[in-house]
């Protein structure tokens, strides 16, 4: 009989991972059992909720959650079981003024209150039957740059003392002001950490993506931890985008500005996400606005005024922020435990990794293009599924993300063999990944 692993003595190092954390169906009970009741974690955005009555339903491991409107005022969430007989109230989104049982017929308001019961003088005098014993059981709500986050458990700390100190970051950013591009949502055949971690490292762009190397500068980061949160930036002495990288051997341009440009392009053509179509247009300007021989800082100073000026006349919101703040800020953000973005001025992509169920080899992925659109011009909210990532894969999800998705699979495959005894992390490049690990066992074998 084969023994199961001690997961509990595995440790975790700045440069090792034990690999049970991604294979163990023991693990992923523990962190279904122990973390995600725990935690804060981003439900769906403020403008999924907006009216009253709006709801989303989001599923973590076996437990489902309403968000809801109840006015203008007031997001509430709530255990997605009827006190009845446990049937699932909701599924997927909508807009509602009751939450109705298809079972019985139970009926909840938007507030939790139980507001019918179908032949309720049956049930007598019972104990368990009083209006609070009925009520849907309440989640934590809270929201931060336009996010609503949950938290099952009624004692954690508050969601701002969770983020720290993230906000302190990328609040200059209002985020809050972005709204939906497009959103879609897939199933990887990995763990929920594998896909995350294939997002919050500029390690594998070389490898992965090697078509960005002719214009993207320096691919080189450096990582930062920040409590159980992390990030990565580019170095301010790096070589500059619109430049080669230095892996391909060739010289620095002295006119930066076609390959910024290209940059520009090809992040669109075969992201649609991070850069807009505003943004694209405006560094456009550099070929005709600006000399050729200009030096780098005046060309990085003029694409940030075309920026901003094409955002003001089409009436959208520029945040007031400093160069300084936005160096700060670095390029990515690892929010504990399984959100993923890249934040610029005018955007960002954002990722979200979910267990899929009690299967270790699986997640639900999801996507999300946010812009900073003028107010009213939003395009209206659709939520793409796609069950199979294979099928039309760059078609549905676009060049670079079909480049990240091959490598998944493999590596959740490559991790079970005898021969792989866990991940190496690089110290410098990866260290985000390493401190989500070191949190995550923290809530799994109680080391906090």
């Amino acid at each position: 009989m084969t023994q199961k692993p001690d997961l509990s003595a595995a440790m975790v190092r700045d440069d090792f991972l034990p690999k049970d954390a991604y294979l163990s169906r023991d693990f992923l009970r523990l962190e279904n059992e122990r973390m995600w009741p725990r935690v804060w974690q981003i439900a769906c955005r403020v403008e999924e909720v907006s009216r009253a009555g709006d709801f989303v339903t989001y599923d973590i491991g076996d437990n489902s959650i309403i968000v809801v409107r109840e006015n203008d005022e007031t997001i509430r969430g709530f255990h997605n079981t009827c006190s009845h007989r446990g049937r699932q109230l909701t599924e997927g989104c909508g807009r509602t003024m009751q939450f109705r049982c298809k079972f019985h017929g139970w009926r909840y308001g938007l507030d939790g209150a139980c507001t019918y019961v179908q032949d309720r003088e049956d049930f007598g005098p019972s104990t368990c039957f009083s209006d609070a014993e009925l009520r849907l059981k309440e989640v934590l709500v809270d929201t931060w740059a336009g996010f609503v986050f949950i938290n099952m458990d009624l004692d954690a700390a508050p969601l701002r003392e969770f983020l720290d100190p993230v906000p302190d970051f990328l609040d200059p950013f209002e985020m809050e002001t972005w709204r939906y591009r497009w959103y879609k949502t897939t199933i990887l055949p990995c763990n929920w950490k594998v896909a995350l971690e294939g997002f919050n490292e500029s390690y594998h762009v070389a490898s992965t993506h090697p078509q960005l190397l002719q214009h993207m500068g320096d691919d080189v980061t450096r990582s930062y931890t920040h409590g159980r949160h992390g990030m990565y930036l580019y170095p301010p002495d790096r070589v500059p985008l619109g430049a080669p990288s230095p892996k391909l051997g060739k010289p620095i341009p002295t006119d930066l500005r076609p390959g910024i440009v290209r940059h520009y392009n090809e992040l669109n053509d075969t992201l649609k996400a991070m850069y807009t179509p505003r943004s694209v247009e405006a560094t456009g300007r550099l070929l005709t606005e600006v000399k050729a021989d200009a030096p780098v800082s005046e060309v990085y100073g003029k694409m940030a005024q075309f920026h901003r000026e094409a955002a003001e006349a089409s009436g959208a919101a520029w945040p007031d922020i400093t160069m300084e703040q936005v160096l700060r800020a670095g390029s990515n953000w690892h929010i504990f435990p399984n959100h993923v973005f890249l934040q610029l001025l005018d955007g960002s992509i954002a990722y979200r990794a979910r267990p899929n169920g009690d299967d270790p080899d699986t997640c639900i992925f999801d996507m999300w293009s946010l812009v900073r659109y003028t107010p009213g011009t939003e395009p209206p909210l659709k939520r793409e599924f796609y069950p199979d990532w294979r099928h039309n894969t760059v078609e549905n999800f676009g060049y670079i993300l079909s480049q990240d998705f091959d490598n998944f699979g493999a590596v959740q495959r490559g991790m079970k063999s005898m021969a792989f005894e866990g991940s190496r992390i690089n110290p410098l490049q990866e260290s985000e990944i390493s401190n989500m690990h070191r949190a995550l066992y923290e809530y799994v074998f109680g080391r906090e």
